[in-house]
């Protein structure tokens, strides 16, 4: 016995049905998109292409030394420039996204989203830096030669290796009481001290969180910040210190390194000198876009690839952090 046809009410498909009027679903052509793509370090550091894999080259350690001699009986003692040889293992960052045909071209025949599929496409572009300029900072690895993960060694983690590395160069830790602005000074002015080096740190980078107390504290002693253009449309204050103004960056990126109990939170900031800091990329510093043949299902298949890794250049001497328990 054939079965009977069973016919749908489709009427719920509009908003509305009434005399003279059926409201369906329209929709504004703009899709609200207030997604963060990238991150400001990324932006500021260096880019220059690798030498090869792993990349290489030779850092200056001290210059040949020299002595007083009695000027009627000259001495001299034979010394030479000490250097050494560096390295930094290329990483490599990807993502894919695939087309399916019969709602590409549903999406065509409709004409509102016109600008969707090179909009996804750009977007997951986007992924990949966005996961570039996070890793900066927070990538695992934690050698630059052997690669213990698939991760970037992060700057973060090559700043307390070189300061850990070093009595020359340590990290300060500010009492929960004490002066966040101190200790920046005290930071610069230590660096500054230095007779082996001769650096010049250009920017203090923290999670926003820091910056905000900061804020509390200059407000509170009625202190006034200079301001500094850091990207182009992006002011920030900048405190002055025995090397000149420092900018103090916020970068999301830069997590608050968790509650330490009874409320409390670690906050770590980091002062660079962004020109001993490079990205060593291959072929392009921009990801790349590949597309792939069709699948068997017909869908279009896009890849992007990205190869390098950050160094930073003179982690024992040319950098260093702060923290504080608040």
């Amino acid at each position: 016995m054939k079965g009977f046809a069973v016919f749908k009410d489709l009427s719920a498909a509009a908003d509305y049905l009434g005399p003279g009027a059926i409201e369906i679903n329209r929709y504004q052509t703009e899709i609200l998109d207030m997604v963060r793509r990238r991150f400001p370090f990324g932006q500021r550091i260096n880019q220059t292409p690798a030498t090869g894999q792993p990349s290489r080259y030779f850092e200056q350690i001290a210059i040949a030394t020299a002595g007083f001699s009695d000027p009627r009986s000259l001495t001299t003692t034979a010394s030479q420039p000490t250097r050494q040889e560096r390295v930094v293992s290329l990483k490599a960052l990807t993502a894919q996204i695939n087309y399916g045909l019969f709602d590409v071209e549903v999406n065509q025949q409709q004409g509102q989203f016109a600008y969707l599929e090179a909009k996804d496409l750009t977007d997951t572009v986007d992924g990949v830096l966005k996961l570039h300029d996070q890793n900066l900072w927070n990538g695992n690895d934690t050698d630059l030669l052997v690669q213990t993960t698939i991760q970037y060694y992060g700057c973060s983690g090559q700043i307390f290796a070189g300061a850990s590395a070093t009595s020359g160069n340590v990290g300060l830790v500010v009492p929960s009481s004490g002066s966040l602005v101190d200790g920046v000074k005290q930071q610069i002015a230590s660096m500054a001290s230095r007779q082996d080096y001769e650096v010049h740190p250009s920017a203090l980078y923290t999670n926003p969180a820091l910056l905000n107390l900061f804020d509390k504290e200059a407000k509170s002693f009625q202190l006034f910040y200079n301001e500094i253009e850091v990207t182009p449309g992006v002011i920030v204050s900048a405190i002055p210190t025995q090397m000149g103004l420092l900018p103090l960056i916020g970068d999301p990126s830069i997590t608050t390194f968790g509650n330490q109990g009874g409320g409390t939170t670690l906050y770590t900031a980091f002062i660079v000198s962004e020109d001993l800091i490079e990205y060593h990329y291959l072929t392009d510093p921009l990801p790349r876009v590949f597309q792939l043949g069709l699948l068997g299902s017909l869908a279009a298949q896009y890849v992007i690839v990205k190869f390098g890794a950050p160094v930073v250049k003179g982690a024992v001497y040319g950098h260093t952090w702060i923290s504080t328990t608040r």
